[in-house]
């Protein structure tokens, strides 16, 4: 396993996913006492979200290839819609009402779009086809599958994240990751643009 990529990996998915505002959103939409249904809930988005992203990522540029789609246009495509994602998190505001209600919120909102929506399923195909190596599928694979567990386990602990960290502290940590990302979504349209003009 190429551990640069590993790491190069579970830094951009760290920035994207975050685990700590994920959990932070988890909390507000489970009923705080019942243990076992937010222990389900947790399992059961973090299962899915698992393997959308990692099907999509192994799978997503044969797609492309098969429908015509160049991965250069699609990292231009994707970096202007991993851009589009980082202005909403410095921007936009979120709400943390607490959910009282015993809801079904696995696939949606938790599973899709919060930790496998538009923006970590763009950045995560485009790990993918840094190369056709072997070691490379496996270092993505396992940045996929550790921020996944470390979502799960700030899931489950999310209670005492909501008072440590509260929603201003959630601000900064999503206005900070949106700058980082949106770096990111430049440089991804910047590569694209100079393997399309250098072809």
């Amino acid at each position: 396993m190429d551990l640069s990529i590993y790491f190069a990996g579970l830094a951009s998915l760290m920035v994207i996913i975050d685990p700590l505002g994920t959990a932070l959103i988890f909390h507000s939409l489970v009923p705080p006492q019942d243990k076992k249904f937010r222990l389900k809930m947790a399992a059961k988005s973090v299962t899915i979200a698992s393997v959308l992203l990692l099907v999509f990522g192994l799978y997503g540029e044969p797609f492309l290839n098969l429908i015509g789609i160049s991965i250069h246009a699609f990292r231009i495509s994707g970096g202007i819609l991993l851009f589009f994602t980082a202005f909403n998190l410095i921007t936009k505001e979120t709400e943390f009402a607490q959910g009282t209600e015993h809801k079904d919120i696995s696939v949606f909102p938790m599973a899709i779009p919060m930790m496998a929506g538009p923006g970590s399923l763009t950045l995560t195909i485009l790990l993918f086809s840094q190369s056709d190596e072997l070691a490379v599928d496996l270092a993505v694979g396992a940045a996929v599958l550790s921020i996944m567990l470390a979502t799960f386990l700030s899931m489950l602990i999310s209670r005492h994240l909501k008072r440590i960290i509260g929603k201003t502290g959630d601000d900064i940590l999503r206005r900070f990751l949106g700058v980082i990302l949106a770096a990111l979504a430049i440089q991804f349209i910047y590569d694209g643009i100079v393997n399309i003009t250098g072809n």
